[in-house]
This record gives structure tokens, sequence and C-alpha cells, in this order.
């Protein structure tokens, strides 16, 4: 398990999508999600299939907000230039948690994760 993380604040804890399935499948098939995703790597994302609106922040290599969006049902994003990652949580979550483009996120290894 990790945590997201911006400005020392831990905001969520955030499950990672590195694999070409896990990414396809998102958050396809739950029915509310109260943590966060990273798709990564990952310039787009749909919500097609979903059964509830998304937040969406696109983030660069470094992992800095480039751009964020709520996503309603069955949409298809457009990709964002020098997006690497896309970060997902269920709608109203980026408002609570502060995010907002130029933020600077970072994932961190909870402790007992067994990951370095």
């Amino acid at each position: 398990m990790a945590w997201l993380v911006c400005d020392d604040r831990v905001l969520a804890t955030v499950e990672i999508a590195t694999g070409w399935r896990e990414r396809a499948l998102g958050l396809l098939g739950r029915d509310g999600f109260d943590n966060a995703l990273l798709l990564w790597p990952a310039f787009s994302v749909h919500t097609v299939g979903m059964r509830f609106p998304v937040d969406v922040a696109h983030l660069d290599r470094d992992l800095v907000v480039l751009k964020t969006a709520t996503m309603a049902r069955y949409r298809i994003g457009l990709p964002v230039w020098r997006a690497r990652a896309v970060l997902e949580a269920e709608a109203g979550s980026f408002a609570r948690w502060g995010i907002k483009p130029g933020d600077r996120l970072q994932v961190r290894q909870t402790a007992g994760s067994g990951r370095g």
C-alpha cells in the first residue's frame, strides 16, 4: 500500500496500476472508490462503463499536476501533451484534497508494505 502525498500532507491511499491490464481496467466494475488510482504510464483516460464520475489529474514525469478535470460517466478524455501518468479518484475528491495544476505529488510507501 502507498500514500498519495502533497506538501507533506497525506491525501489518500493510492493504488498504482503499471501493467497493461491493470491500467485498462482502472476503476471499471467498482461502485465507488475512497482512495486514488495512479495509472502509469498514461496520457488519457475514458469513463465508458464506469459507475460513477471521476476526478482526473494528468501528471508529468515528476508527478506535477498539468491539468485536472471531472469526467462524467461514458466520456472519452483527450490526451494531454507532456502527461506521463493519470491520477483518478471519485468526483469531489480533488476539491477535498486541494489538488490543483502546479501541485507536485508524491507516492510514498507505507510502513510494512514490503516495497521500497
